[in-house]
């Protein structure tokens, strides 16, 4: 279905939850939860100020503090983790505020989840939230489509296990990037648990940046960019071609969005947002123009082929969670069932009866690197707002894509293999988000993946269509093995630049907080 659809957040209001009824903690706003610059000793791990607000740093910091602290404790093995034991406290919480910490947790996981966010950032983030009001030990936990967050307040006291299902997680990165800065504002302890609730919930209602026109405009032109990129031509076939991929993925957008006023299933809204593209494109190949139908196709299907959610799977996975990833990974595989269920036919007709499809890839080495550099930075762009990333975010993230796609084609031209130079300039590109992330105090995801596009396998994907098209089964395996290679590439080479800039650039108080637990984050 066309992206500006698919990255629509369609998460359960009150789904299928084991939720408790919530009260309003008993802490007043100037004694809210998570601020105790003068933890008494003997108090159990957690019930601390967060990192930003006890050494007083800036809320950027405190943005910073929040996921590096996190993830540590995340990957402790269970069995490395103390015991809870002692008895119940005066400063315990009780049963009601209970439910209503968890109930925000639960609630912030499941938006995080649905925006897009990585499985592993959204325990992170459901983590700091209980943390900040000390409703610990609990534990998290995230899969593709459910969150849930399990608390134990003594081991003579049941277990409260809360649960939501999230259905059709996607991109929305304007609602990811206040969700961010809000739990940032809980773990400096600036609200109490009534407010962050009304907060989270006005996430869910207003955050839409860019008018529905300006949206569907997005796709025709990530269509058109892609054509350029892919053709490196400026002349007048190659405006025509321009043009063409642009009024095909139009086209696809509508005949999608009418098929989706019937509610079929996302496999047959994505199979018949394909066929525009190649019908058009088969149309291109019958003249004496010389146009090149497949640049066309390529273009059309560049917001359809799976290429990030590809990456995304091969992140998750990386990050240990295996049966997300994998989840990911078949929703991939059906994605990619609907895009060749909607061009093989079309294929077949064109093909048996003389179309001149090009059968080899596109060069991989920039043959025009002034235009590619700007088709570059328009498929980004383009990108971005299907994306709905904030506009203040966009001239970061064109710079972004801009290093990312000159290193590439500065490495392939200089006889580097195509698969290695996308990992190398994968890792910049995550580099380089981490870094803007960390100065803005935002989450990475906005800065990285439109950056990606330009480097994302979609015509990869389609010349392994293709050849399987043309009887051609052994080009079309290497041609998908290449694909997933490149997806495989991008994805390590972000997680690299990641946990590059988490090593090497901790944030304030984050490594003195891990001296003081003896290296280990604990809860």
């Amino acid at each position: 279905m066309p992206e500006h659809e698919q990255f629509g957040v369609r998460a359960e209001a009150d789904g299928p939850a084991s939720r408790t009824g919530r009260v309003p903690p008993q802490a007043s706003a100037e004694e809210a939860p998570g601020v105790d610059p003068a933890p008494e000793e003997g108090r159990p791990p957690g019930r601390a100020a967060p990192a930003g607000a006890e050494s007083g740093s800036t809320d950027v910091d405190a943005a910073v503090a929040w996921p590096d602290l996190m993830l540590p404790l995340l990957r402790t093995p269970t069995t490395d983790r103390p015991l809870v034991t002692g008895e119940p406290g005066a400063d315990d919480l009780g049963p009601a505020e209970v439910a209503a910490v968890l109930d925000l947790a639960l609630l912030v996981g499941e938006l995080m989840l649905a925006c897009g966010e990585a499985a592993e950032d959204v325990e992170a983030a459901m983590l700091a939230v209980a943390q900040a009001y000390r409703a610990q030990p609990c534990d998290p936990q995230v899969t593709f489509t459910r969150v849930a967050i399990s608390y134990q307040q003594g081991p003579s006291e049941p277990p409260v296990t809360v649960e939501r299902s999230v259905r059709h997680p996607a991109g929305d990165y304007a609602r990811l990037a206040v969700l961010f800065r809000l739990v940032t504002e809980i773990t400096i302890g600036g609200l109490v648990v009534d407010d962050a609730h009304r907060r989270v919930r006005a996430v869910r209602r207003h955050c839409r940046r860019y008018p529905s026109w300006l949206l569907v405009l997005s796709s025709g032109l990530l269509a058109g960019a892609a054509t350029l990129l892919v053709g490196g031509r400026a002349d007048a076939r190659a405006w025509l071609v321009f043009v063409s991929a642009v009024a095909a993925a139009l086209a696809g957008d509508r005949l999608s969005a009418l098929v989706g006023r019937h509610d079929l299933p996302e496999f047959y809204r994505i199979a018949t947002a394909a066929t525009p593209a190649a019908v058009i494109g088969i149309l291109l190949s019958f003249n004496g123009l010389h146009l090149r139908g497949s640049v066309v196709i390529t273009g059309g299907l560049y917001t359809l082929l799976p290429g990030w959610p590809m990456v995304a799977a091969a992140q998750d996975g990386l990050a240990g969670f295996y049966l997300t990833a994998a989840a990911r990974l078949l929703e991939t595989l059906y994605l990619m069932a609907g895009v060749v269920v909607g061009v093989m036919t079309v294929l077949y007709i064109g093909v048996n009866n003389g179309a001149d499809l090009a059968a080899q890839p596109v060069p991989v080495a920039a043959s025009n690197p002034p235009l590619q550099l700007v088709a570059a930075l328009l498929l980004t762009l383009a990108f971005a707002v299907l994306l709905n990333t904030e506009p203040g975010t966009l001239p970061a993230v064109l710079l972004n894509s801009g290093v990312g796609w000159t290193t590439y084609g500065v490495l392939v031209n200089a006889g580097g293999g195509p698969i290695m130079a996308t990992g190398l300039a994968a890792g910049l590109v995550g580099l380089s988000g981490q870094l803007m992330a960390r100065y803005r105090g935002s989450s990475s995801l906005p800065y990285v993946t439109a950056a990606l596009g330009p480097l994302l396998p979609g015509s990869l994907l389609y010349f392994g269509l293709l050849a399987f098209v043309r009887g051609e089964p052994e080009i079309g395996l290497g041609g998908v093995g290449r694909a997933t290679a490149t997806a495989m590439a991008v994805a390590i080479g972000v997680n690299l630049g990641r946990e590059v800039a988490r090593l090497f650039l901790p944030a304030p108080g984050v490594a003195a907080a891990s001296g003081r637990r003896g290296g280990r984050h604990r809860r």
